[in-house]
């Protein structure tokens, strides 16, 4: 299996009851599924706030305003559509005021549109009761280290 590293940046959304947004993408290569926060790789020229911005809109439709400066760099090692992707990835937060807000899909690619098969907001409690696989595997204390004094905490 090829490895690559892929500079990438994340957003964890919190809702205004502290549920985090996670993505359901089947991988078009074996099928299987995943979850995680909106996210992609950095363009060139891209900063990763840049980036974390553009990828929000376009696989959400939610205010790029919301996501903040601050971020946690997490090590990834994810399996995608017959690749290995290992590096660091930058993890913003952007807060909303509005409980579950309502995405657009609008922006997404069209195989984008294919694999994503649907989104959850997730309560703190709950992570662990997804179907399917949860990437990064420690979600739980990233959104930690992002919004201290949470429900994350």
């Amino acid at each position: 299996m090829e490895t690559r590293h892929r500079p990438a940046a994340r957003i964890v959304c919190l809702d205004r009851g502290e549920r985090v947004l996670l993505l359901h993408w089947q991988d078009p290569a074996d099928g299987s599924r995943l979850w995680e926060p909106p996210g992609g790789g950095i363009d060139p020229g891209e900063t990763p706030l840049q980036a974390a911005r553009r990828e929000l809109v376009e696989e959400t439709g939610l205010d790029p305003a919301a996501v903040g400066e601050r971020f946690v760099d997490v090590e990834r090692d994810v399996r995608w559509n017959g690749k290995r992707f290992v590096g660091e990835e930058q993890f913003f937060l952007a807060r909303f005021d509005a409980d579950r807000p309502v995405l657009a899909r609008a922006g997404l690619l069209p195989d984008e549109q294919v694999n994503l098969q649907d989104h959850v907001w997730v309560a703190p409690g709950d992570l662990a009761a997804l179907p399917d696989r949860l990437e990064p595997p420690g979600l739980a204390a990233v959104i930690a280290a992002l919004a201290p004094g949470s429900a994350w905490t």
